[in-house]
């Protein structure tokens, strides 16, 4: 028998109340300050960093052309195609060796072909490879309300932690 109190259960990623602890330019900063809470026994559980302003950085790593974007098609393919040649030599009774081989053959003709038909469509607007990621500026520590004095005079502590009053 299930008992339910028809209250929803509270979410990982809310606080009651939150307030600001401390905002950083880093990471590595917000992370130190609530390592050093946990240092100090204070109950962690009460407090979440929060990313803020967000950007998209893209990380250009090289120029795309025609062999490069064909090769890497072929080898995706191949990748593909022993895939499936593995899982029809498990299952089948012909030739090990050339039931693979023949899949890794049409994996790379079909990888080669789809690549090239993928760059062909962007008509040259999109001649590079990159990398991208989205990360923020700032990371906010926040705090529940009901321990929100003991976390800063906790952080009070750990020398830059806080933000200057007198600044």
């Amino acid at each position: 028998m299930s008992m339910s109190s028809g209250t929803p259960a509270a979410s990982p990623l809310k606080l009651e109340f939150p307030q600001s602890l401390a905002t950083y330019a880093d990471y590595a900063s917000a992370q130190k300050s609530v390592d050093y809470l946990s240092d100090n026994k204070f109950p962690v559980e009460h407090l979440m960093i929060v990313g803020t302003d967000l950007k998209r950085v893209e990380r250009i790593t090289g120029r795309l052309t025609t062999g490069r974007v064909a090769l890497g098609g072929a080898l995706s393919g191949v990748w593909f195609g022993l895939f499936i040649g593995v899982l029809f030599a498990l299952f089948t009774d012909s030739n090990v060796l050339t039931t693979v081989l023949s899949t890794v053959v049409v994996g790379a003709a079909f990888g080669l072909i789809w690549a090239l038909v993928g760059y062909a469509a962007t008509r040259g607007q999109r001649d590079f490879s990159s990398v991208t990621q989205v990360v923020a500026t700032r990371y906010e520590v926040l705090v529940e309300h009901k321990v929100a004095a003991q976390a800063r005079e906790t952080l009070a502590g750990l020398p830059g932690a806080l933000p200057n009053p007198f600044a």
